[in-house]
């Protein structure tokens, strides 16, 4: 492959990460060309790679989809585009694209990530209007920061807030430049967390909290087993840990009031949840999730398999008859990325999204193992997937592009790792034979 092709490669990954927030047209435009030129890439060049996991799950998530569709027509054709809309799910895939470019690279995947975080936080600056939004989150009141919708918003602050949480160690070591590293990530955590709260999202709020404890727990088992030569490391990580969590309880105990309000305004929605009064729970912000999940499984009682197509989502939500018609008109999607998937694409789509979650975890986890990649990249990988599990049970965050544009960012620079992984010891992710040569 030219030099030339792949200094492209590398400046549009860059742009992508950086400015898909901050400056949307250049981004997404950067963000094309990254992944198609990458995909030809790897079917041309990538030998060994054209026959991984991820290049023939996304075969079959094209495949999926045109079944649906076509079945569709059969069926009710009159709720049926006059195209498949394949870009419904193979988008999810643009990772692959990042993958290549990043070559297998750590200090390449970590620049990536590094340059995402102060381009997000300069949009959040720029559509934000400066401190008008700041002060009146810090007043009490909600806030987007002008960025789709508070929301999303709060899910890239969890994000950022997690791989700074996870490369505390790193950033905080000695060396060159060292204060001002300490500085600049102490300033981009602060700023996280506190945007984190001014958000109030709920969702995001368990997301972040409960993959925030599993990265603790692996964070102490990890510090627990370095050999006695490594003490400073161990100190080092530890000193991390705690300031962290001091900054969380210092951050919780000044938005006390904020956050015990957003958490009991809801109250009503969970009682009648509990008591299976149905009828009892309010279109609230919760309840219409309630509301729309519960006409989603009978939509997807009826065609299981291969779901309603790209519509289903709305589908769901206009054309089901109970549903109060403000809610029909104003909603077209679940607020659930798995309901979505399986109303869209039944059983058949959720399986092939359930093995690429497969493949990427046991990767992430050999990669590890075998050395290729470091461990706070891996811990990081890890409280991402359980935050985006999670976060995508409350929101359809992959249904727009700030979940594509994370879930790109984080996949990209694990499967470029899980990829060397493979070339270097022969292995494949899910069947340990030696690899195709």
């Amino acid at each position: 492959m030219s030099r030339v092709l792949t200094w492209l490669g590398l400046l549009a990954t860059f742009l992508y990460a950086a400015g898909r927030v901050a400056w949307p047209d250049v981004g997404q435009k950067a963000g094309t060309v990254m992944a198609l030129l990458g995909l030809f890439a790897v079917l041309y060049w990538g030998r060994r790679l054209r026959s991984s996991a991820p290049l023939w799950l996304l075969l079959m998530i094209v495949l999926v989809q045109l079944l649906s569709w076509g079945l569709g027509y059969l069926h009710h054709p009159q709720w049926v585009p006059d195209n498949p809309e394949l870009d419904r799910l193979a988008k999810w895939f643009l990772f692959i694209g990042m993958a290549w470019w990043l070559g297998g690279s750590t200090r390449l995947t970590l620049w990536v990530w590094a340059v995402a975080v102060p381009g997000f936080l300069l949009a959040v600056w720029l559509e934000g209007h400066g401190w008008q939004s700041w002060q009146r989150g810090l007043a009490g009141g909600r806030v987007g920061f002008g960025i789709h919708n508070a929301q999303h918003v709060a899910m890239l602050f969890g994000v950022a807030a997690l791989g700074l949480a996870s490369f505390a160690p790193r950033m905080c070591s000695a060396g060159r430049l060292a204060l001002g590293r300490r500085l600049a990530w102490c300033a981009m955590l602060i700023v996280c967390l506190v945007g984190l709260v001014v958000t109030q999202t709920r969702g995001v709020w368990l997301a972040t909290i409960v993959a925030s404890l599993v990265m603790l727990g692996g964070w102490a088992w990890r510090a627990r087993k370095l050999s006695r030569h490594a003490e400073a490391s161990r100190h080092r990580a530890w000193a991390a840990v705690i300031g962290v969590l001091l900054a969380i309880v210092v951050l919780f105990s000044t938005f006390h009031g904020t956050v015990e309000r957003r958490l009991l305004v809801e109250q009503q929605v969970i009682t009648s949840v509990i008591e299976g009064d149905w009828g009892g729970v309010p279109y609230s912000s919760v309840g219409v999730r309630i509301h729309s999940w519960r006409a989603a499984t009978e939509w997807i009682a009826e065609r299981p398999f291969v779901g309603w197509g790209g519509e289903g989502r709305s589908l769901v939500m206009e054309q089901t008859a109970w549903l109060p018609d403000t809610i029909r008109q104003r909603f077209g999607h679940l607020h659930n990325t798995f309901l979505e998937v399986l109303v869209g694409y039944g059983l058949l789509g959720a399986s092939v999204v359930a093995l690429l979650a497969t493949w990427v975890a046991r990767g992430t986890w050999l990669a590890w193992r075998g050395g290729v990649m470091p461990g706070d990249m891996a811990l990081f990988g890890f409280g991402f997937f359980v935050f985006f599990m999670i976060a995508n049970l409350f929101e359809s965050y992959l249904a727009f592009w700030s979940g594509g544009y994370v879930f790109t960012l984080i996949m990209g620079g694990l499967v470029t790792h899980i990829w060397h992984w493979q070339r270097s010891s022969g292995l494949t992710v899910l069947v340990f034979r030696k690899a195709v040569r």
